[in-house]
């Protein structure tokens, strides 16, 4: 019987943060970017419970795991607003389109 190891769980982050980082990279739409930008804080998530679970290193990873969750949740509030707001004022929410900011 196969069991699940550490490994495991470094593939499933390594290919998590490398979707995140194609989809920030590749798309223009910023709420495609946004969703990227959680890709790679759900790999963060893994490796740091794999790392407390296989590490012995006691529920410090689940803590750090569930700040993460806490920032991206404030993160995507923030960035949506943000994203609204620049979308009522450009009618767009490409992010090549928008460079009128500079001004």
């Amino acid at each position: 019987m196969m069991q699940v190891g550490l490994n495991h769980f470094l593939v499933v982050s390594t290919a998590l943060f490398s979707l995140g980082i194609f989809g920030i990279v590749t798309r223009r739409n910023a709420v495609m970017v946004l969703m990227g930008i959680e890709l790679i804080l759900n790999s963060a998530n893994i490796n740091f419970i794999a790392f407390a679970r296989f590490g012995n290193f006691g529920l410090q990873g689940q803590v750090m795991a569930l700040f993460v969750i806490i920032l991206a949740a404030a993160e995507a509030a923030i960035a949506l607003a943000i994203v609204l707001n620049i979308y009522k004022t450009f009618s767009t929410v490409n992010v090549d389109e928008i460079d009128t900011l500079k001004d």
